[in-house]
This record gives structure tokens, sequence and C-alpha cells, in this order.
């Protein structure tokens, strides 16, 4: 089920869904989670929102990520009844905790490549 969420304190959706995503998976501010990407940016010398910087920091917080095939995200979502996952499409990047993917607008239809999870 979607729950409308939006942790940037200026109420912008449009390109910082992966900011969103961290602060809602990480349980932190949009702030927080923002400073914590950029740095981690300037670390890998590459853009905050290059999949391969916040993969990393996703792994330092005790995530992994797999491929997945076929299903929307609110398909999928539904069946990751327990614990927190990130799902990333070509475009998009949406938090599922539980089974409820959090965003800022109903990203449901999206169709997600492949997905990280906390590791319990």
């Amino acid at each position: 089920m979607w729950a409308q969420v939006n942790p940037n304190s200026n109420g912008m959706f449009v390109g910082d869904c992966v900011v969103r995503a961290l602060a809602i998976a990480l349980d932190k501010s949009w702030d927080k989670a923002y400073i914590e990407l950029c740095i981690y940016g300037f670390i890998e010398g590459d853009m905050p929102s290059a999949n391969h910087v916040w993969g990393k920091l996703l792994e330092d917080h005790g995530f992994v990520c797999d491929p997945i095939k076929g299903g929307r995200v609110k398909d999928i979502a539904s069946q990751l009844k327990h614990g927190t996952f990130i799902l990333a499409t070509g475009a998009h990047v949406v938090t599922v905790i539980d089974g409820d993917y959090y965003d800022a607008w109903d990203s449901g239809d999206e169709i997600p490549t492949y997905i990280w999870r906390r590791k319990q």
C-alpha cells in the first residue's frame, strides 16, 4: 500500500528521489541524508545521485543489492512483508518498509529492475 511521505522540508519532489528514499529507509532527516550522500559523492568522485554512489552508502548501512525481474512497485512491495527495502527503476527510487511503499507520489506502477534489502 502506498503511504504518501515527503521528507523534503521544502516540499520539493522532483529530482531528489534518491535523497527521499534514503531518508525514509535510514530514518534520517532529508537534510542529513542529503549531506551524507554528498559526502559519498565527493569520496567517489561522482554525482550523489549516481547509482554506485548511493549504492555504496547503502552497502555501508548494511544493505545488499539483488536484481529483480517483472512486477510493479505496488505488487513487489506487497510481497515484502518484513524489512526495509529500496526499489530502483531506471529513473526513480522508492522505499518499501514492511510491505508499504513510501513516496511523495504514487509510484506503484513503476517497474523496478533491482532491489536493495537491509540485512536482518
